[in-house]
């Protein structure tokens, strides 16, 4: 789990951000460190950017089991989701701006980025690093604001590009509150959702990569934000993190969402969970 603390420390807002944990150096020329997702979590993580092809999901793969629709938000209501597990100590971690800025990251220097990191062209390493970089330098679609984040510090600058530097705002993540290795099952909501005032919102989405990258992005349409109590049934209980979009008339045809339920672009609302590594920032 990725822990931020961040302090507004002056009249302008100016942000104070620590993270913990944080490796010291990149061991460069070495492959120790590991990905957030090999092949196993790869499409899970691309679910939840806008314009991953349906082409490429298998048919009802249980790790696209994270969106339902807004009027399923009720207490008794029995919602399938997969939440993922993953260890923090093997996670990667942020990089200081200084380091990350100096390490190239576009689609074209994918082949000196292998080199770096001693990854083979035809490893599964190589394809997730490729498909990370090919979604952050794809288009945002209208109305969109889009960062892929290589550092802590400019996730931070572009949720205060989109708020505004006076503003104030606040993190918000999925808790699990109890362990288990159960990846999917039927969770109850177990009390009314909270809905949480959000006049606007960045979500933040880990990508697989040897160090820390989050696909950042902000939309003009109108957005719900929910915390929601949520029992499994193997007795595990998580306050997670939903977003529902009121408007996915811009989005595309091939969003995988709409391929899990059954509906086109613009016709309902789209609800999705967070899983734990995830982020969404909020303004106050």
């Amino acid at each position: 789990m990725l822990v931020i603390v961040v302090q507004c420390s002056d009249a302008n807002n100016k942000m104070n951000a620590t993270r913990h944990p944080v490796n010291d150096d990149i061991p460069m020329g070495t492959n120790i460190l590991r990905l957030h997702s090999m092949d196993a979590n790869e499409k899970y993580h691309m679910a939840h950017v806008h314009a991953y092809p349906s082409s490429h999901m298998d048919h009802m793969d249980p790790q696209l089991m994270v969106f339902f629709f807004i009027e399923n938000l009720k207490v008794g209501k029995r919602i399938p989701v997969y939440f993922p597990k993953r260890d923090p100590s093997t996670a990667p971690h942020f990089l200081p701006r200084e380091e990350s800025d100096s390490i190239p990251f576009s689609l074209e220097s994918l082949p000196n980025l292998l080199q770096i990191f001693s990854f083979s062209q035809a490893s599964p390493q190589a394809k997730a690093m490729e498909d990370t970089l090919r979604q952050c330098e794809m288009k945002p679609i209208k109305g969109e604001s889009k960062l892929c984040a290589t550092s802590l510090e400019s996730m931070l600058d572009f949720v205060n590009e989109i708020f505004g530097f006076n503003s104030q705002f606040q993190v918000l993540s999925t808790t699990h509150f109890t362990e288990s290795t159960t990846l999917l099952q039927n969770y109850t909501i177990l009390k009314k959702p909270e809905e949480i005032s959000a006049p606007k919102m960045v979500a933040c989405h880990t990508m697989p990569y040897p160090y820390a990258i989050f696909y950042c992005h902000y939309q003009e349409s109108e957005s719900k934000v929910f915390k929601v109590l949520l029992g499994g049934d193997n007795g595990d209980r998580v306050e997670a993190v939903a977003v529902c979009h009121l408007d996915t008339s811009e989005w595309s045809p091939d969003h995988v969402s709409f391929r899990v339920l059954g509906i086109e672009p613009g016709s309902k609302p789209v609800c999705h969970f967070f899983p734990a590594d995830n982020l969404v920032w909020i303004a106050s």
